[in-house]
């Protein structure tokens, strides 16, 4: 990546200060230990390759260079921000989602709790951390990978869930600078909406599988068949299962599939 052209996407934007790096481990690894010395509000961390990125649960997220987009932006969270910690990760499915289909036309949708998808295949992996200070969370580091080019994607045996890329969703090159520059907007625009009416519709209007089968797996509980109804306003997602059941599921070790229309009892891991 080049420095003028990073720094000419972050003209008007409200970034504040930034780091980037040819190659690190992992933008949230090096964000957690520039939060902890004390890095301003809005402050970004940005790598063209990732070696040992993370998502959820440890999973391996692995940035190759000149392919996709791997940063972590560092938030101060005021208090009222703080009480909904649970809504950063939506916060940056909106941003990715509202992003894309302005610098594409595409009309991507937001797997729960943290993906964003194209035509039910993965392009976007979100993972939201906390430093803290004592018992207390201080900085908020929200960490966004996004597959741009065919070399973004890795092997089918490699992914935990199907995924696609930008490229070929489009049908042309994507500028990585331009779309860096649309999500950081679309962040900021969507942070002081945090919890809002507005907020939670338009999760809502763009939440993936919404009316239809999935299954929740959980690695202490039961596994869970039901139509997602939508999300609460704590950002839990609310089910119905086959009995008619109202059910509320909240963000842990969960893993979201669809069902597939053959599959009554959702043995088809994915």
């Amino acid at each position: 990546m080049n420095g003028q052209d990073l720094q000419d996407a972050f003209s008007g934007t409200s970034v504040s200060a930034w780091r980037y790096f040819d190659s690190t481990g992992s933008t949230n690894t090096e964000a957690l230990r520039w939060a902890e010395e004390g890095a301003p509000d809005f402050s970004l961390v940005i790598a063209d390759e990732q070696t040992s990125g993370r998502g959820r649960f440890e999973r391996r997220w692995i940035t190759l260079p000149g392919s996709s987009l791997a940063f972590s932006l560092i938030l101060q969270p005021t208090s009222d921000e703080l009480a909904k910690l649970p809504l950063f990760a939506p916060l940056c499915g909106i941003a990715v989602r509202e992003a894309v289909n302005k610098a594409l036309g595409l009309c991507p949708q937001i797997k729960w709790p943290n993906d964003v998808l194209l035509d039910g295949l993965k392009f976007c992996g979100i993972l939201v951390e906390s430093s803290w200070q004592g018992s207390l969370p201080g900085a908020v580091i929200m960490g966004i990978g996004i597959n741009v080019n065919r070399g973004s994607v890795p092997p089918p045996e490699l992914q935990g869930f199907p995924a696609t890329c930008l490229e070929t969703a489009a049908g042309r090159p994507v500028n990585r600078y331009t779309l860096l520059r649309e999500v950081l907007l679309a962040i900021a625009e969507w942070r002081v909406q945090l919890g809002t009416p507005a907020f939670m519709q338009r999760w809502q209007e763009h939440l993936a599988f919404r009316g239809q089968r999935v299954r929740i797996e959980n690695s202490e509980k039961p596994l869970i068949v039901g139509k997602i109804e939508g999300i609460n306003a704590s950002g839990q997602l609310l089910l119905t299962d086959d009995s008619g059941v109202n059910l509320t599921v909240t963000v842990g070790d969960v893993h979201l599939r669809p069902m597939n229309t053959d599959d009554p009892g959702g043995n088809n891991a994915g």
